[in-house]
């Protein structure tokens, strides 16, 4: 396998499902590999998944075993400028991430894709085109499978979701075609700042046959770059926006591809997101006609801006995976209601600055309610906020006054980790004490 010559003993850098699919992989190689995976959590999950041959130290650093390693494989919620790997780097050790594995052993096909929003949406997308086209499609990386696990299921294309913090530890990746969807502030507790973070993504384009950016947001367009590109937007241009007998269309190259109003994806920022896997589609072979059959019919993921309940006309709506300030933006955006919003924010802030909410509150019919560790941080934006340790306590006292025409809305602007292991463990508990509450509404009860 090629990147691995030499290479005799590795050490993995945390468990769970990526750690894990590390070591599988490893395991799966033809040479002989001396494993060992250090994770500074007491109890981390998968431990009881672990192959018996390989070494687990729990609960801190094994610096012996890290500076004896011949290669360091870091899951990517551990941070480069970690000493203990800062110390293991400056020793001459190589350190990469599960995705870095991944290009070295795959030989088919890959398109992948990036940025502060939309990213799990448009991956998502992509692989319904290619399953609507016939393809045997893999589809991953930062949400559902982890990439290496896909990687034994022998597909004849894959789709990658990739994170800032994978794209940090890879360096080799070859890609049909890579799209950087936009940027907003995220991460900020990582980064030194909004251009640090940004081109931690730009490596997406390293080594891409085609880049692919959004022309309303040219921070995403490649500076350096010697392939192909193309972008998509809301003019004419490219994969853009044509109006035919007062009807708007999705384009490409101002030829009509299908009408946006048979988008079953619902919001404008989704009209950006399908053109945008329509671009890598194109470039993955996938037949026009079946990606336009995919976006007739895809309704997007779980714990993204999806109605969980509707009683006594309050609708409960479940938009967990929106872990940053942007994210929740989109959701307000555009928003139809007959009523009040009853809307949750709070969690991990990740050091992001909250204050742009505030004129898009102002224009609402709003009660906010501020939970979880970084809640104090939002209580300024709006008159009257309500504060609050956890969700459900916000969720109990929205049922109690919630009234026909309202939506109780989960759209956090932060990260789930200071209550919830993942975004979509939030979004699971929102969606199960949901479903019990909406019959405790004002006027069902």
């Amino acid at each position: 396998m090629k990147g691995l010559d030499g290479v005799k003993n590795v050490v993995v850098i945390g468990l769970g499902m990526t750690g894990l699919s590390v070591v599988n992989h490893l395991l799966r190689l033809p040479q002989s590999l001396e494993v060992k995976v250090i994770d500074t959590r007491n109890a981390p999950p998968g431990q009881d998944q672990l192959p018996a041959s390989v070494m687990l130290c729990r609960g801190h650093w094994n610096m012996d075993w890290l500076l004896a390693a011949d290669m360091i494989v870091a899951s990517p919620g551990v941070a480069l400028a970690t000493p203990e790997l800062v110390q293991a780097a400056e020793a001459g050790i190589e350190i990469i991430g599960d995705i870095e594995l991944f290009a070295r052993a795959v030989t088919k096909p890959v398109v992948a894709i990036t940025g502060s929003n939309g990213k799990s949406t448009v991956t998502g997308l992509v692989g319904e085109m290619a399953k609507e086209a016939g393809i045997n499609v893999g589809v991953g990386g930062n949400i559902g499978f982890a990439a290496l696990d896909m990687l034994a299921q022998d597909h004849d294309l894959y789709v990658l979701e990739l994170s800032s913090f994978q794209l940090e530890t890879t360096a080799s990746l070859q890609l049909k075609a890579a799209v950087y969807l936009n940027l907003s502030e995220d991460h900020m507790d990582r980064y030194n700042g909004l251009n640090d973070y940004s081109q931690a993504k730009m490596r997406i384009f390293q080594h891409a046959e085609l880049a692919v950016f959004n022309r309303d947001d040219l921070a995403t367009r490649p500076v350096s770059f010697n392939g192909s590109m193309t972008s998509f937007g809301f003019d004419s241009d490219a994969y853009g926006l044509v109006v035919v007998d007062g009807e708007e269309f999705l384009a490409v190259e101002q030829q009509p591809v299908m009408a946006t109003r048979d988008i079953a994806l619902v919001g404008r920022h989704n009209v950006a997101n399908s053109l945008a896997a329509l671009a890598l589609a194109d470039a993955a072979g996938i037949e026009r006609e079946a990606a336009c059959r995919a976006l007739r019919c895809y309704n997007g993921l779980a714990h993204r801006c999806q109605l969980i309940a509707s009683y006594q006309d309050v609708r409960w709506v479940n938009d967990s995976k929106a872990t940053n300030l942007a994210s929740t933006l989109a959701a307000l955006k555009g928003l139809e209601l007959k009523g009040k919003l009853h809307l949750l924010v709070g969690g991990d802030g990740k050091g992001a600055d909250f204050s742009e909410l505030k004129p898009v509150l102002a224009n609402l019919n709003v009660q906010l309610y501020c939970y979880g560790r970084d809640g104090h941080h939002f209580a300024s934006l709006v008159e009257a906020p309500l504060s609050v340790d956890t969700m459900e306590q916000a969720m109990i006292i929205a049922a109690d006054t919630a009234q026909a025409g309202d939506m109780v809305l989960l759209s956090p602007a932060c990260a789930s980790f200071d209550q919830y292991p993942n975004f979509m463990a939030r979004g699971d508990a929102f969606v199960a004490l949901a479903t019990e509450l909406q019959y405790n509404v004002a006027g069902a009860k």
